[in-house]
């Protein structure tokens, strides 16, 4: 397919993270096939992941489709870079057709991005998995690739204004691929993602080479490292209250 959206994208945001003046460890983009379908699956800390995991899989010679949410494609200025990268929409109402769009695309030999978690985590500390990243590739016979992203919720990401500050650590890693079984239960490979998502998380965040200049900062370190990140109890409630929110505006504009 013609790329005329995404390299001019992506050389924007090179601009950006340079303009940021982040300081970058990127490791395992070996793990990437070099051709062939793929699901990528990150953990999910910022509304820069997208960017970032792109970033690694670029090192690759990689371009990957992430699905994202329906909404931002109806955004005027969002919507059609979308479209131009070919991302994938996912309307939560009707997800069997971002499925099959997914599917599809991994047997054309793309590959899919995907945050298991589904939404940033508020905890900064993984979230329960939904089963879609096992399923696709499972579904299209094609291998997941596990990755951790850390430090990008320190420029950008929920409840939080962005940090425009230079010299922040971004690191990223991509762990071994592995290839579903057929006859492996869904439950049984989404459990074996997030093991391995999980120990490259814990690597990223035991070697993360910056730390809070006071108790302030402390709040993009999760709360069992001694930050002040919410806990996973109380990020649970906060995201549950956010959706009621959203419910309620919904609701408001219809009647």
């Amino acid at each position: 397919m013609a790329e005329l959206v995404y390299p001019p994208v992506l050389t924007l945001f090179r601009g950006v993270f340079r303009g940021l003046g982040i300081r970058f460890t990127m490791e395992g983009a070996e793990h990437l096939p070099a051709e062939g379908g793929a699901v990528l699956a990150s953990n999910h800390i910022s509304y820069l992941d997208f960017a970032f995991a792109g970033r690694l899989a670029l090192d690759r010679g990689r371009l990957v489709r992430f699905m994202c949410k329906e909404s931002v494609f109806r955004n005027p200025v969002a919507g059609p870079l979308m479209r131009g990268m070919h991302h994938i929409p996912v309307d939560r109402a009707a997800g069997a057709a971002a499925f099959g769009h997914a599917v599809r695309a991994l047997g054309a030999g793309e590959i899919v991005g995907v945050f298991p978690e589904a939404t940033i985590s508020r905890s900064f500390m993984l979230k329960e998995f939904k089963s879609g990243a096992a399923r696709m590739a499972q579904e299209a016979g094609v291998p997941i690739v596990p990755m951790a992203i850390w430090g990008g919720q320190r420029i950008y990401t929920k409840a939080h204004k962005i940090d425009a500050g230079r010299g922040k650590a971004v690191m990223l890693k991509a762990g071994e691929a592995f290839l579903p079984a057929p006859d492996a239960g869904v439950a049984e490979i989404t459990a074996e993602l997030h093991r391995r998502v999980g120990a490259l998380l814990k690597d990223l965040q035991d070697r993360y080479p910056q730390h809070p200049s006071d108790e302030a900062d402390g709040w993009w370190l999760p709360a069992e490292r001694g930050g002040s990140a919410p806990t996973p109890e109380r990020a649970r409630e906060l995201d549950i209250a956010d959706a009621a929110a959203r419910r309620a505006r919904k609701q408001k504009k219809r009647g």
